[in-house]
Parts: C-alpha cells; structure tokens; sequence
C-alpha cells in the first residue's frame, strides 16, 4: 500500500510517518510545506528511509496534490493551520489552507482511483461541553476561528462522500502532547521554560480542562480506523484522562524540578472554551485503546525537550 502523508512533518503527521515505517512496510510519500508548524528535523531518522519519500509543497497546488494523489492508494490529511491564537490574531491563513486546501486534496481523491481518504480532525469542533463527554453525532459548536475552519472541513469531507463517493473518514482528536510539537504550545512551551526558570503563563484562573493522548496512542488509533472504519464514519479519539492546564503546569514544574512560583496567571483569550471530552466508544470497537497514562506520555515529554 502507498500512503500520502500530507503535513508530515507537523507534529502529529510526522509522528503519524514514523509510526508507519516503525510498524508497516508500506510506502509512504510525506507532503509538506515547511511553513512555521513543521520542520524536515521532525522526520529525522526516516528522510532516507527506502520505505519513505518527502516532497516539499502546498496542499493548496492543485497539478502537485492530483500527481501526488494518483500516485497513491490511501490518503491521510494532517495538513493544517492549528494553533488557535494565531487564528485569533490573523484568520485568512486558516480559512485558505484547513478549508480550501482540503478541498484541493478532495478534488484529487475524486478523480483518483484512492482506496481511503482519512482527514484528521480535532475535538474542538464541538465547542465546549461542561459535564459529559461529546459522541460523534453531536452538532458542532465551533468558538474560534481554527475550530471553525476544521469544522468547515469536517462538513467539506463528508459532502464529498455524500455526493462524490470519496471513501471519506474522519478522526477527532484531545489534545496531543509528545515529541515533536511545536514549542509554541502549551505543553513543550511550559517544559522549556520551567527549564529555563521563566514564567509559566496560565490563561484566565488556570482551571479549563483538556483530555490529553500521548501522540503514539493517536498514531496507533488513526492507523486502526484508516483499516478497519467505516466510510463515512467519524470516530472520537481520546484518552480519558481529564485535566486542568494548572495541574498540567503542576505536573512539568515537578518533573522538571523547577519552583511552584512560576506560575504566572495572565488575561484569558477570547473565546477560551472551559471544556472538552469525547466519548471514544466507536473507535473502542474497532479493538484500539490508549496504552500511555498522562504520567508517563509527559515523563517522555519532558526528556525528549530537555535533551
């Protein structure tokens, strides 16, 4: 099987390649841009892999994504714009890359004989839920501008199923932490500057709770419905595990070894949903469950960053 890995060397997507040439002999071809949310050192290690071919470009390049697609068998779309302050402070980038840039790669899957076409999605498109978990029928509630563009795409993709007869499934994710991510999030920021003795800024009181999954454990889930989901279906990935960013915070100051007295309460962002949780049923059934507890995903964390 050939697979098309687009935003591969993003955090999760390259987690996602390395994943694969660890655990499969497909060939795999990562796409990527290089912007600001990846780098060619996240696919260190497998750039010369014979199982492995990198090409740098644009989901949003129509003559590359349709050589790219008719190339290959399956599909995985990680390719976007995801970080949500930066969609608070400029929104075209997102609308131009989540929205039409996956609508470039469906129009190529509609043309291409393609077996899946798996887009990875996230949980904020449900917006905020304060008791319970979120199913996979619920409506979506997007609250910023990037969980409106995902959603946006989510709907695209299931309308190409619908009309077209693209072998669409959709994922949707908590939030991931591991090697790999960008240092401007939450996680690997904190873990840097606890190091480094600096301020570790918690939006609003600190208390909005994120259920959190080792990177791998997603890796593992996506790979599991892209053979055995449904087409057309959409399936929640989660971890169960609930936190607040304070005890998160709490968490890397104590394996770091730093002070409790970093932590610095700043004004919340606009927008800032308190909660998310997924009900993970539908991908249990298909015989996946996450086999990282928080403790020691962010224990792994917080060696791969400090090394």
């Amino acid at each position: 099987m050939r697979v098309l890995v687009t935003g591969g060397a993003g955090f999760i997507g390259s987690n996602f390649v390395h994943h694969l040439i660890d655990e499969t002999d497909y060939d795999i071809v990562t796409l990527d841009a290089l912007t600001y949310a990846g780098s060619i050192d996240n696919l260190s290690g497998v750039l010369d892999d014979p199982q492995h071919e990198f090409v740098e470009g644009d989901i949003r390049d129509s003559t590359l994504v349709r050589d790219l697609v008719g190339s290959c068998d399956v599909v995985v779309n990680f390719a976007a714009h995801s970080h949500v302050d930066r969609s608070i402070d400029g929104v075209e980038p997102f609308v131009s890359v989540n929205i039409d840039g996956t609508r470039t790669l469906l129009d190529a899957a509609k043309d291409a004989d393609i077996d899946r076409f798996l887009q990875v999605s996230t949980d904020e498109v449900y917006g905020e839920i304060l008791e319970g978990t979120f199913s996979e029928a619920d409506p979506l509630d997007p609250r910023n501008p990037y969980a409106a563009t995902k959603a946006s795409a989510d709907l695209l993709a299931q309308s190409y199923e619908t009309t077209y007869g693209v072998p669409v499934l959709l994922t949707r994710t908590c939030n991931n932490y591991g090697p790999r991510q960008h240092p401007e999030k939450l996680i690997p920021k904190f873990i840097t500057r606890a190091q480094n003795g600096d301020s570790l800024p918690l939006y609003g009181d600190g208390s909005n709770v994120r259920e959190w999954i080792f990177v791998r454990d997603n890796c593992r889930a996506i790979d599991r419905v892209l053979h055995d989901g449904s087409i057309g279906e959409i399936y929640n990935i989660g971890s169960g595990e609930e936190m607040t960013n304070r005890e998160v915070a709490q968490a890397i100051i104590e394996l770091v070894g730093a002070s409790d007295d970093l932590v610095e309460f700043v004004d919340d962002r606009p927008g800032h949903d308190q909660r998310y949780a997924l009900d993970t049923t539908k991908v249990e059934q298909l015989g996946w469950e996450p086999t990282w507890s928080f403790r020691e995903g962010l224990a792994k964390t917080v060696k791969f960053y400090t090394d």
